[in-house]
């Protein structure tokens, strides 16, 4: 009977539940001084538990971040101006709600990538959707939807993401039509999601990078209204680890 009734708990994809009953049939001494009240809500809870941490897979799949990072490792004592404090803040996610946007800019190997990976998997933890990608693989995928008439439709799915992160910011020139497509974006997220920019350029080297005077004007309103900064600066991260690495490997 009960075999038959697992079986229907796993046919109707309660597959936390019907793994929670095995656990009490096979361990009864743990679970005989329950009553039925409390067993049933074990199961309900286990299940809930379960599509929480499937969800949270399923978003981490979707972000395709760059990094496999985790907001636990972030180094903190080495000097490069990143603040602990607003840190914590930004890993509540509260920014999230309010559709504001992040901006992330330092040198090259100064950690820029791994701290927003780090909160971007923060996000998909706390059940919000999340995209990486690299800005030029971003305008490259935009152009190539145009050539198949799916433009319209990775517009939308754009617009719908609750953090877009954008690496490589001001890396490559920008032509006309990419510059129209980040428009575009810029203008369907605009105060219903948020952004992440990840740059070695200075913001106020932005304008230029972008080209066009008017469009620049926009996409950097629309950016850098009730953004958070991070300024990153100091040795290269990647140099330090380095250097770590050698006196562990003499020690």
């Amino acid at each position: 009977m009960l075999e038959q009734t697992i079986t229907q708990l796993r046919q109707l994809k309660l597959s936390g539940m019907a793994n929670a009953l095995v656990s009490q049939i096979e361990q009864p001494s743990t679970y005989e001084g329950l009553s039925f009240d409390e067993r049933l809500q074990l199961l309900a809870d286990s299940e809930a538990q379960d599509r929480e941490s499937r969800k949270q897979q399923r978003l981490l799949k979707a972000a395709k971040l760059k990094l496999a990072a985790n907001a636990r490792d972030i180094d903190y004592h080495h000097p490069r101006g990143l603040n602990q404090s607003m840190m914590a803040s930004l890993l509540q996610c509260d920014w999230l709600n309010k559709s504001q946007n992040l901006l992330i800019t330092g040198p090259c190997g100064s950690g820029k990538t791994y701290i927003t990976c780090a909160i971007a998997h923060t996000g998909c933890m706390k059940g919000y959707s999340v995209k990486y990608y690299r800005l030029s693989r971003l305008m490259l995928a935009l152009t190539q939807a145009k050539a198949d008439g799916t433009y319209s439709r990775m517009l939308q799915s754009l617009a719908k993401i609750d953090l877009l992160v954008l690496d490589d910011w001001g890396l490559e020139p920008l032509k006309a039509a990419q510059r129209n497509d980040l428009m575009e974006i810029m203008d369907d997220r605009h105060g219903s999601s948020s952004t992440a920019i990840i740059s070695q350029l200075p913001t106020e080297e932005w304008h230029q990078s972008i080209g066009d005077n008017t469009l620049a004007d926009a996409i950097l309103d629309r950016l850098m209204h009730n953004a958070h900064r991070i300024k990153l600066k100091g040795e290269y991260m990647r140099k330090i680890q380095s250097k770590i690495d050698h006196r562990e490997h003499l020690g």
